[in-house]
């Protein structure tokens, strides 16, 4: 079994910043893309970032230039760092890791989800 531990939300004022994490545990043989998506009261998931295992990124012009995601493959770990946050960007944040296990098989997992509020 894989479990996606997600940390780092919160409130924050406008133009203020937050770090999450979102780290893996369980029997994975390897990590191919992770990802971070958000849903916002009354409005579908959306995509945040992504970054696949040859480290390509991708995001939305909403949070271009803005978020920045990175992993580190040893902690099995993914990471968003989020600057000059907007009242827009609140939303619950979920991580996603495609990931192949010790068992030959390829699965996708999401976190539990983390609340992030903009607001002054």
């Amino acid at each position: 079994q894989v479990q996606l531990v997600e940390s780092g939300g919160g409130l924050v004022q406008p133009g203020g910043s937050l770090r999450l994490s979102c780290a893996a545990s369980g029997s994975i043989f390897s990590i191919y893309t992770m990802g971070w998506y958000r849903q916002a009261p009354g409005k579908q998931r959306e995509l945040v970032a992504v970054i696949t295992n040859g480290r390509t990124l991708n995001y939305p012009d909403s949070v271009k230039g803005r978020f920045t995601i990175s992993r580190d493959n040893a902690k099995k770990t993914v990471y968003l760092q989020m600057n000059s946050l907007k009242p827009e960007d609140t939303a619950v944040y979920y991580c996603y890791f495609n990931v192949g296990l010790v068992d030959g098989r390829t699965r996708a997992y999401w976190g539990q989800g983390t609340q992030v509020t903009v607001s002054s």
